[in-house]
């Protein structure tokens, strides 16, 4: 990687339209810091700006090194979206520096890099563009499932080694950091999710975290939406949630909420499934309404509930009858796996005192 770096940076140098930052010795340490930007007033989204830098003389500005010397005077202006040194790559004359073209994402935003460098950096475009046959631009590359501002970052970090973060899009620049092999990214984005999870974005990012496999963040994630049951339960992200990853969130005893809406949250979440896999709603539940404990509901309760399933099945209807044998007997019926455990937001019924397991 580093003998890559090495040549691309004396080949550059040889070309005098451009002027190359010195590069820092190879045996440097990494290091790790994070600068937060003030907050503007009265806006939700928070901005971050994450650098890995090498010690030594100072770190490797490719994108400040392809700017031609006529326009080292003054830096080109930031464009309305913030972009800064990524307005490069969308340069309007983009085969005096390029010679790579990409259209990214559903807008087909025409974005220009250069080959030598992102098969240096990293081993997916490597592969991805392979050797460049005959001179001038060849066929655009389309990548069209990620997003534009997630692939911008990813060339920002390939070209600075640091990246901008932003709140609405670091999701999507984890998941290209994690499809690329980027490890370093990666661990930039998780630190950044970390500092920035809220109510609204802890179901999306542990969505992610179940799809990746990403076990330290699902952890956080679950912890959070504990600590904030009933908020998170009425998000868009906990009803776009796969089965996979609303499965540890109903087997959770330390969630802060009482099983009846617990039920309406999977009832809501099994429909709106339903409506987008054009599947019963019952089948679409099937995976996750077993962790539902309906023992813990009282007997009005769970009648209501038994005639709303009649008309729009949900529960199984063997797991309402175990339910009703926990309430006839007055105690759970721990040898056949009854859920009739409390959870630390259920809330006290008188029946609850026959039960066999309670919340610790």
């Amino acid at each position: 990687m580093w003998s890559g770096l090495m040549m691309m940076y004396h080949c550059l140098s040889a070309c005098s339209q451009c002027v190359l930052h010195p590069l820092p010795p190879r045996g440097g340490r990494k290091r790790l810091s994070l600068q937060s930007m003030e907050e503007e007033p009265r806006r939700a989204s928070l901005t971050s700006r994450l650098r890995l830098g090498r010690r030594g003389v100072g770190r490797i500005n490719f994108a400040a090194a392809l700017v031609p010397l006529s326009n080292q005077a003054s830096p080109p202006p930031l464009r309305p979206e913030g972009l800064g040194l990524l307005s490069h790559f969308m340069d309007e004359k983009p085969e005096i520096q390029s010679d790579v073209c990409f259209v990214v994402g559903q807008e087909r935003q025409e974005v220009f890099a250069h080959r030598c460098l992102l098969a240096c950096r990293c081993n997916f475009f490597q592969r991805l563009l392979g050797p460049k046959l005959g001179p001038g631009m060849p066929s655009p590359v389309v990548l069209s499932a990620v997003p534009v501002e997630a692939f911008l970052a990813v060339l920002e970090f390939l070209y600075t080694n640091s990246v901008r973060l932003r709140r609405r899009s670091v999701l999507e620049v984890l998941t290209a950091a994690v499809e690329y092999g980027l490890e370093e990214l990666r661990e930039l984005c998780l630190e950044f999710v970390v500092k920035v999870l809220d109510v609204e974005l802890v179901c999306e990012a542990l969505q992610v975290a179940v799809t990746f496999g990403l076990g330290p963040l699902q952890e956080r994630c679950i912890a959070f939406i504990e600590a904030h049951s009933q908020e998170a339960l009425r998000t868009r992200g906990f009803l776009e949630l796969s089965a996979p990853a609303l499965l540890p969130l109903l087997r959770s005893d330390k969630l802060c909420v009482d099983e009846a809406e617990l039920v309406l949250a999977a009832r809501s979440w099994a429909r709106v499934g339903a409506a987008v896999l054009e599947r019963p709603v019952a089948e679409v539940a099937a995976p996750v309404v077993r962790e539902l404990r309906l023992a813990l509901l009282a007997p009005a309760e769970l009648s209501a509930l038994e005639e709303q399933n009649q008309q729009e099945p949900l529960i199984p209807v063997e797991q309402i009858v175990e339910a009703w044998k926990c309430h006839a007997l007055r105690r759970g019926d721990a040898a056949r796996g009854a859920p009739c455990r409390r959870r630390r937001g259920t809330l006290p019924r008188e029946h609850h005192c026959f039960l066999d397991l309670p919340f610790k």
